[in-house]
Formats: structure tokens, C-alpha cells, sequence
């Protein structure tokens, strides 16, 4: 059941032409009328049913004007690391015993970074961090020994590009109470890392078939890219 704050904002906006972002910004601003700072967010859908393969992205783009968003890192680590990682602002750090943790269903994180050399320990996990999208990946910046720039970039504005099964990828630029400049260069950050992906990959045709941007309680306008995407 829509609430009395949802239907009165505007109605059948995804019949709509696609706009850029600059002209349709401040509208989806303009409907986030709950008392909460919502997020801002974007909706790809990728051309991913080819012949020969689908395609999958996954890579991390660092948001210049940052996410509004606070996450809970997890580290496992040797001794040696564990003052580092502390210091760089991880919730929980640990060896051996915080893989018990983990093992035993403690998942009050959201992000799981890990050292090389506990990698083959923690692999043993991976049936139960796979599902969950928290298996570390050294393509994700998140099995490495640089600890602190690991945990600094995931504090500091670190997000996920990454197409579900049907082909959709959908991700934050931040929160209503940013200033437009700064939603502005996290859109531009989001889809210089998606042209970089496509220059990747073989694909027929355009690797983005639709664009959309909405608030977390709002409704959904389509983006006119202004990239051959």
C-alpha cells in the first residue's frame, strides 16, 4: 500500500524521456521528502545476453565526494598487522579467532578485508562469504598487505560496480544532503569506470541498454548518457 507522502510525488516518471543528469538532478532532489538523508542511486541495465557469453563486471571505483555512508570493516590478519589496521579504523581485526567468529555466523560488517598470507585460512569460508558478497578479491583491493590503504579507501568513498544475474547494476552517488557538485563527480566517477569496463571486454552493440536515477524513497527518471556506452 503506496503511502499519502508517495502518492503525491509525480506519477509514471519512467515513461519519460531520457535527460541528462545536470537537467534531472535537482527533480529527484526535489522529491526526497522523507525526514531522512536518502541516498541518491543509479540503476544500469547491461546488454549482457550475447551470443558467445554473458558479460560480468566487477570492479571498485573510489567516489571522489565520498558515499555519506559509515561500514563496518573486518580485517583478518597476522599479529604483525593487527596495530595497522586498528589505527586505519577497522571495527574488528583478528587471525585465526575472528575466522572462528566468522565461521559461526558473526557477520556484523560489511566489508572483509584480508592479507595474503590468511587468504588460503579464510578460503575455507568461502560457501558462506560467497552469497553474502563478502569474500575478499584481490581485483577488489581487498586481499593485500597494504592494510591501511585498504580500509582507508573503504571508509572513504569505495563502491561496488558489480551486474546481477539478470544484468542489472545498481549503486549509491551519495545522499540528498550533498551538494550537486559532489553527486555530480561521483555520476562522472561511476561512468568513467564503466567506459574503462567496456573498453575491456568484447561486446556487441552498447554495453549499457538503460540508465536511471531515483532516491531511496522516490521514483526513477531515465538518464541519457552522454558516453558511447
Amino acid at each position: 500500500m503506496q503511502s499519502k507522502r508517495y502518492k503525491q510525488l509525480p506519477e509514471k516518471t519512467k515513461e519519460l524521456p531520457a535527460e541528462a543528469i545536470e537537467k534531472v538532478l535537482s527533480v529527484v532532489i526535489a522529491n526526497c521528502t522523507t525526514k531522512f538523508d536518502e541516498s541518491v542511486d543509479l540503476n544500469f541495465q547491461i546488454n549482457n545476453k550475447q551470443k558467445k557469453n554473458e558479460i560480468n563486471i566487477r570492479t571498485v571505483i573510489n567516489l571522489p565526494g565520498g558515499t555519506g555512508k559509515k561500514v563496518k570493516i573486518a580485517v583478518v590478519c597476522e599479529d604483525a598487522k593487527i596495530q595497522e589496521a586498528k589505527d586505519a579504523g577497522a571495527e574488528f581485526v583478528g587471525g585465526e579467532e575472528l575466522i572462528e567468529k566468522i565461521k559461526g555466523g558473526d557477520f556484523n560488517f560489511e566489508k572483509l578485508i584480508c592479507t595474503s598470507g590468511m587468504m588460503i585460512k579464510l578460503s575455507k569460508l568461502g560457501k558462506v562469504l560467497g552469497p553474502k558478497g563478502l569474500m575478499p578479491n584481490p581485483k577488489l583491493g581487498t586481499v593485500t598487505n597494504d592494510i591501511k590503504k585498504a580500509v582507508t579507501d573503504a571508509k572513504s568513498g569505495q563502491v561496488e560496480i558489480r551486474n546481477d544475474k539478470d544484468g542489472n547494476i545498481g549503486l549509491s552517488i551519495g545522499k540528498k544532503s550533498f551538494q550537486d557538485d559532489l553527486l555530480l563527480k561521483n555520476y562522472n566517477a561511476v561512468i568513467d569506470s564503466l567506459e574503462k569496463e567496456k573498453a575491456n571486454i568484447t561486446i556487441k552493440g552498447d554495453l549499457i541498454k538503460q540508465a536511471f536515477i531515483t532516491s531511496s524513497m522516490g521514483v526513477s527518471y531515465k538518464l541519457k548518457l552522454d558516453k558511447n556506452l
